[in-house]
């Protein structure tokens, strides 16, 4: 048994980002490169061994939703993709992602998609403020559930 999901992400965001901001979510897409600095998702730290042997923790900063081609385990095609909403009725920016995580990148993605919430058009949330962000599901089950963020916290399937 493998710890592989399937994460499927559709949101419209407003369209109040800044042009940092629109970099950095490029970035974590896969489709720009990395901005000098980063304020949506700032920490990423790993586990290292240093050259005494001894294990330390860096900071290496990695897109979140950069995957792409054909998927690892969960089959189909990975990717992402943001495309501007300014010709539509509703303005802002459409966002698509598909990807594979693992349980250990649920804090950093979960960050991302908290900030994705707080942005999506008010039309998107439900009551309670809350903001229904996508899917998961494990590789071995056949339906995804419901991520849902309210309050600014994201609820990641039992």
């Amino acid at each position: 048994m493998s710890d592989v999901y399937e994460l499927a992400i559709s949101v419209d965001l407003r369209d109040e980002l800044s042009e940092q901001e629109l970099a950095e979510l490029r970035w974590h897409l896969g489709i720009g490169p990395q901005p000098e600095r980063l304020s949506i998702v700032t920490a990423f730290p790993i586990v290292v061994v240093d050259e005494t042997g001894d294990p330390v923790i860096e900071d290496e900063p990695r897109p979140l939703l950069a995957g792409s081609g054909a998927a690892w385990r969960v089959g189909g095609v990975l990717g992402s993709a943001l495309a501007d909403r300014s010709d539509l009725p509703r303005k802002g920016w459409s966002l698509t992602s598909r990807q594979e995580i693992h349980p250990d990148e649920f804090e950093q993605v979960g960050e991302l998609l908290c900030w994705l919430a707080a942005r999506v058009h008010d039309t998107d949330r439900l009551v309670g403020d809350v903001v229904p962000i996508g899917g998961l599901r494990h590789l071995e089950a056949l339906t995804p559930d419901v991520i849902e963020v309210a309050n600014g916290q994201i609820a990641w399937p039992a």
